[in-house]
């Protein structure tokens, strides 16, 4: 049965993921490059979630390269693909690919030797019913500023000209949404059509780039944005992938107002984290009454941002808009949680710790640009 909600991205549905990721090698680099996928092969083979993968050569143009894997799900290819030793595994291949491009999919349906491409024959960890999308890519990068200089920060990113939204016949940059919390700073953006295309675009735009240029030296890690290997670097680390996205299906009530809020996980609990407030706004999205209408959860190691369009304050209803409505909810944010991190002690049940949190998590708006606006 489909969900009502009209669901445009999920990493949680429980199917098989499969990973393309297509290379253009330069010229006399392929040696170099079948040694680094030996060491990226023997090092991925021991992740935990990791199925297979293949490495192919086009017979058309042998500077073009396609390395295919398949996992049990997506979450343990997110956790191994943005993490450190992902990092570091990959460093060896930089200097071989002239242009990279990676692609993610569940798997709907497969086709078995001897076995009939039908429904009835999908097999139990296969996801039956497709997601319904509204043609939107979502993304985010998340990074830190050095304590002391998160207003004249804001400052910055806050007073340049917005870059031309149409990036092509089928391309457009929809929303920009910026907030900062203490002195961690994340950017959301909604792409019509094409991501990756729609984020090469913005970073040569000259008003972009001298944002860019003007915020490094408040960074606490130092980036080289005219080094293509540290600006490679900045941004694989910097990425904050949307992992559950959710809209209602009742029609959208004037005034929404979107804000930004931070969950910090305890170690190693930032996936599940993640998981819970996705399948309670996906609840949410069924509840007439539940004041969030639409939201994005995106999730980095331990770090968990949930962007919503809500009606009204967020403490009206705090419960709702933190996604803890429900019995025991409050208990199971509390057990994934970093509450010395967010300054909440004691149990959630309470209101006055709800509150407190609501406060701490409500991450301050620097800027929300449509493309109509």
């Amino acid at each position: 049965m489909a969900p009502s909600g009209r669901i445009s991205q999920s990493v949680f549905d429980g199917s098989r993921l499969r990973v393309i990721l297509l290379l253009d090698l330069y010229e006399g680099a392929q040696q170099q490059f079948l040694d680094a996928y030996e060491l990226m092969r023997k090092q991925v083979a021991s992740v935990p979630g990791h199925i297979s993968d293949q490495l192919c050569q086009s017979i058309e143009n042998p500077s073009q390269w396609l390395i295919t894997s398949e996992w049990e799900s997506a979450p343990p290819f997110l956790a191994w693909v943005n993490s450190e030793e992902h990092v570091e595994t990959v460093k060896p291949m930089h200097s071989c690919v002239r242009d990279t491009r990676s692609m993610r999919y569940s798997i709907l349906r497969e086709t078995s030797p001897g076995q009939p491409a039908s429904r009835s024959a999908a097999s139990a960890d296969t996801q039956v019913e497709p997601r319904v999308g509204d043609g939107v890519a979502r993304h985010a990068l998340t990074f830190t500023v050095k304590p002391g200089s998160e207003s004249k920060v804001a400052e910055i990113l806050a007073g340049y000209e917005s870059p031309q939204a149409q990036v092509d016949e089928t391309t457009r940059l929809r929303r920009t949404s910026l907030f900062m919390h203490g002195n961690r700073i994340v950017r959301a953006v909604e792409v019509e059509g094409d991501l990756l295309v729609a984020l090469r675009h913005v970073a040569r735009q000259p008003q972009v780039r001298a944002v860019e240029e003007a915020i490094n030296p408040y960074l606490e890690q130092d980036r080289d944005l005219t080094d293509p290997e540290s600006a490679r670097v900045f941004f694989t680390r910097a990425a904050l992938p949307a992992v559950h996205h959710v809209v209602s299906d009742r029609p959208a009530p004037a005034g929404l107002r979107r804000h930004a809020l931070y969950y910090p996980a305890k170690e190693g609990q930032g996936m599940a984290l993640a998981r819970l407030l996705s399948h309670q706004d996906r609840a949410a999205a069924d509840d007439p009454d539940n004041p969030v209408h639409s939201s994005t959860v995106f999730q980095r190691d331990d770090i968990v941002v949930r962007l919503v369009d809500v009606t009204g304050d967020l403490d009206l209803d705090p419960v709702a808009s933190l996604g803890l409505k429900g019995p025991g909810k409050a208990a199971e944010l509390e057990r994934l949680l970093d509450g010395a991190a967010v300054g909440v002690e004691g149990s959630l049940e309470t209101e006055r710790n709800i509150n407190r949190l609501l406060s701490h998590a409500d991450m301050l708006p620097v800027t929300d640009r449509s493309a109509h606006s």
